[in-house]
Parts: C-alpha cells; sequence; structure tokens
C-alpha cells in the first residue's frame, strides 16, 4: 500500500525536431515511448499526466490503444515552442492534492520496470529533490516533491530546473542507483538505432 500519492508527468509536447520522426511514437519493444513509459509509472504513481503540444490528437490516439490500468490525464501546453521547462508547468498545473511528483522525459524507455519501484523507495521526509546519478554523473528521471510545485510555477517560462535547483528551499538527495538508462537521451536517429 503506497502511503505518498505519487503523480507522474511525462514530458510528451516537444517537436522532435533533431530526430526527424516523432519520437512519443517511436517503436520500443512492441510498443510506442509513450506507452511503455505510461504502463511502468502507472505502477507506481496514482496517476499520469500526460504534456501534449506538437500533435496531441495523435498521442491520444496512441494511448486509448493501451490496456492502462492507471489514472491517465492529459494536459495540453499551449506555450511547447517556448521549451521543456513550459510542460513541466503545464503539468503540475495538473498535479492538484499529491505529495511527489515523478518527473519524465518522453525519450527514456527504456528503464526498467525495477528502477520505477526502486526510485521511489528513496522518497523520505527530509528531502524535497531526489535525482539518481552513477558516481559523479547525475540523471533523469527525477522526484520532486509538491512543495517545490509552486517555485517552479512562480518561475519565468525561460526559466529551467538548474535555477530552480539552486533555490534555497530546495534539499537535494542524489541516489547512487546502478542504472545506466539513466542517461539515455534518444534525439537523433543514430540515437534510436543504438536503443536495444
Amino acid at each position: 500500500m503506497k502511503t505518498k500519492k505519487i503523480y507522474g508527468i511525462i514530458l510528451s509536447a516537444g517537436l522532435s525536431g533533431r530526430m526527424g520522426k516523432f519520437k512519443p511514437l517511436l517503436s520500443y519493444r512492441g510498443k510506442s515511448f509513450i506507452q511503455n513509459i505510461v504502463l511502468k509509472l502507472g505502477e507506481v504513481c496514482d496517476k499520469v499526466i500526460i504534456v501534449t503540444g506538437f500533435k496531441p490528437e495523435e498521442i491520444g490516439a496512441n494511448i486509448r490503444q493501451l490496456n492502462a490500468a492507471c489514472n491517465i490525464e492529459f494536459a495540453f501546453n499551449r506555450d511547447y515552442k517556448k521549451g521543456m521547462f513550459t510542460s513541466l508547468q503545464a503539468g503540475l498545473r495538473k498535479t492538484g492534492s499529491c505529495d511527489w511528483i515523478f518527473y519524465h522525459f518522453v525519450d527514456q524507455p527504456g528503464l526498467p520496470g525495477k528502477f520505477y519501484t526502486d526510485f521511489t523507495g528513496q522518497i523520505d521526509e527530509e528531502h524535497n529533490w531526489i535525482q539518481p546519478k552513477i558516481k559523479e554523473q547525475k540523471g533523469h528521471p527525477l522526484l520532486i516533491k509538491s512543495d517545490l510545485c509552486q517555485i517552479i510555477l512562480n518561475a519565468p517560462l525561460n526559466s529551467n530546473l538548474r535555477a530552480i535547483s539552486n533555490d534555497p528551499k530546495v534539499n537535494k538527495k542524489f541516489w547512487e542507483c546502478g542504472y545506466a538508462e539513466i542517461f539515455q537521451d534518444i534525439d537523433t536517429e543514430e540515437d534510436y538505432s543504438k536503443l536495444n
């Protein structure tokens, strides 16, 4: 039984310009990137919020093909061309009263299911920002406590999480995780060809 209410946010709003193909719908192990992530987040999250911008109808249709048991909601970011931070803000506006946000990029479909349970197992009362790392290299996704939501929402559209992370209210925990997939970043056709 989960003691904390966790909402997942998947950023799926961008143009996929460098890839040349629409990343959320690229295939990975028989499902689209977005389907893979929704299913795994659904195992640890009470709700999964998919932030769309470019081609929202295609993402919606793709998710409707999925027999997902989890609660799924969509957030449309009209400012998606202004960058990733605006999509995080759009997703946070839909979170309401949860305890933690599981912040996930759409181009990390390869994280194994066990990562999600191990990562949420790192939640504690002392920190409000939890990030996986291997040695000194930090990766994604992130767990962000709800007390940071208003700081992010109040920031200008052109801000970023690096700037937010320097706020004195942020108390970070870095988890030595052992999952190399935290560095997955499928931006180009070459990156995609290396995905197994």
